[in-house]
């Protein structure tokens, strides 16, 4: 029988989850703690007690579905990451379907047939509320599922849009079924990094919206007009505040680099101009050529996967890596966006928080301006906040700037912005650092190895037999190489039909009925082994 490490939280959300009175649980723990392992383990447990029953997990964004793909492979969970509205059936060899909030959208129709009496996972249920029709979609596509996991990092949101399947409370308060803050885990030891916080100040000019000239450090009191075009000053590509930072957070991750070879460093920028002109600047204080990952790059998921694995030691992003993107050799960040909401600004943080076993002490570093909103928040980390859950169903429509790709000012107009322009920012003093861990209740220190439990994995249903050839040890070992089986379907079927002047539906057709199919996308690895081979027999005697 297979067993499964869990931490000791996670061994009593588990408990809790199984003795549940309701088809919803929410689960809200701090980045880095296990919520994914929780997760998979829960539906594991589930799906052995109920053969047939399907698992659909709902990720925020693409990326994030291969890593929930790879975690569920090493659970011996086989999720399709490639399933649309239109290819009907999962293969019959798979446990579910990995899908976004945005594919949720625009399919919820299919989605509720598939996931009738199905286990799903709301991964960061939260963005359930980024829209109203996507909390529509996420209630319409699984009212019918038999359990419903939610999960979140960051338990509240800027507005007061309520969030499907949370239950809230007379006070209008989301009600977590467990809930394990960065404080517990900080304190529990060997479950996430400290993080500190090296605050910068500057002296920024600009010229305001009215074309009068301003000047301000981030001791200066303004209002939030003003507050936020002296950030957007001080992060100005053009001045000199962000190189000096830039420099110094380098400085840092070579420190670090010392006991943690490999570690890396991550700034997040406020746009995709912004990202490439930090860039740059890396490149020229540093020495060192930064990774750029931007949503328009066709390649960025692979991109991120090749760092996450690699040596090299910058990344620049703007949203791509700010939420549930597992990157463990993270240890420095520059908060170089605009984008201040404490949602955002929680899941950032983050990114840096990952421990990773064999290193010792290993804090990590989030430089930021000192701008009183991410001081407050810094300083705020530790504390369990949950009122931004409150419930308010006559709410009208808001748009959050944390959740656009390109972060706006609050309460300016357009024509305001156009007025706008910085003028210098100069970094001055030596950076305050405030660390999370001060304060912090005394704990009998705990070696790595004591703090958790082994958990039982009961047996899974059998599934259509798999090929041989896959070792399901890798991670996306079954996923890639039926991936390659489709790839390599596709190149047969269009060189079948250059041969014999047969349509591609023509050639798809008499392919799939010879083994039996109706779709290719329904195709098990077996049955795709087995088109494979009958294409190629076909091209031998065409």
């Amino acid at each position: 029988m297979r067993t499964v490490h869990l931490r000791r939280w996670q061994k009593a959300a588990l408990d809790g989850f199984r003795t549940r009175a309701h088809s919803d649980f929410l689960a809200v723990a701090t980045p880095g703690a296990g919520k994914t392992t929780l997760a998979l383990v829960a539906a594991r447990q589930d799906l052995a007690e109920a053969p047939g029953r399907k698992l659909v997990v709902v990720a925020p964004t693409q990326h994030l579905k291969t890593q929930w793909a790879d975690a569920a492979e090493a659970l011996d969970l086989h999720l399709e990451t490639g399933w649309s509205a239109r290819d009907g059936r999962l293969p019959a060899d798979t446990h579910g379907l990995v899908t976004t909030y945005q594919q949720v959208a625009a399919s919820a129709g299919a989605l509720t047939t598939l996931a009738r009496d199905a286990f799903v996972v709301l991964d960061e249920v939260h963005h359930a509320g980024d829209d109203r029709a996507w909390g529509d979609a996420v209630t319409a596509a699984f009212s019918g599922a038999c359990v419903r996991l939610c999960l979140s990092g960051t338990p509240f949101r800027s507005d007061t849009r309520a969030i499907p399947f949370v239950r809230y409370d007379r006070d209008g308060l989301a009600q977590p079924d467990v809930e394990y803050g960065y404080g517990d885990a900080l304190a529990d030891r060997s479950v996430v990094r400290p993080v500190r916080f090296p605050r910068m100040d500057g002296e920024m000019e600009w010229i305001d919206a009215d074309g009068s000239h301003a000047s301000a450090s981030f001791d200066d009191a303004l209002d939030a007009a003003r507050s936020a075009r002296r950030l957007r000053t001080a992060l100005s590509a053009d001045g000199q505040w962000l190189p000096h930072v830039l420099e110094r957070a380098h400085r840092q991750l070579l420190d670090v680099r010392r006991t943690h070879p490999g570690a890396a460093g991550l700034v997040i920028a406020i746009d995709q101009e912004h990202a490439r002109a930090v860039a740059d600047i890396l490149r020229r204080v540093t020495g060192v050529g930064p990774n750029l990952v931007v949503s328009e790059d066709p390649d960025a998921s692979r991109r991120i996967g090749t760092f996450t694995h690699g040596t090299d030691a910058w990344l620049v992003a703007v949203r791509m890596v700010s939420e549930g993107v597992d990157i463990p050799r993270l240890r420095v960040g520059v908060f170089a966006t605009t984008t201040t909401t404490e949602l955002f600004f929680r899941q950032a943080v983050g990114r840096l928080v990952r421990w990773t076993r064999g290193l010792g002490a290993q804090p990590s570093y989030m430089f930021i301006p000192d701008d009183p909103r991410l001081r407050a928040h810094a300083f705020a980390i530790t504390t369990q906040r949950r009122h931004s859950l409150r419930r308010d169903d006559d709410a009208e429509t808001t748009t959050d700037a944390s959740l656009l790709d390109e972060p706006v000012e609050r309460g300016a107009s357009e024509e305001q912005l156009s007025l706008f322009s910085a003028i210098s920012a100069v970094a001055v003093g030596a950076p305050s650092v405030h660390r999370v861990e001060d304060g912090l209740p005394a704990r009998p220190a705990r070696t790595e190895d004591d703090d958790g439990v082994l958990v039982d994995l009961s047996p899974l249903p059998l599934l259509s037999p798999l090929t041989h050839g896959v070792d399901p040890v890798q991670p996306g070992g079954v996923r890639k190489y039926r991936t390659s089986l489709r790839e390599t379907n596709g190149t047969l079927t269009r060189r079948i039909a250059r041969v014999t002047g047969l349509s591609h539906a023509q050639v798809n057709g008499e392919l799939n009925r010879r083994v039996g199919l109706e779709r290719i996308s329904e195709a098990t690895v077996t049955q795709l082994e087995r088109r494979r081979d009958q294409a190629s027999a076909w091209l031998r005697t065409a």
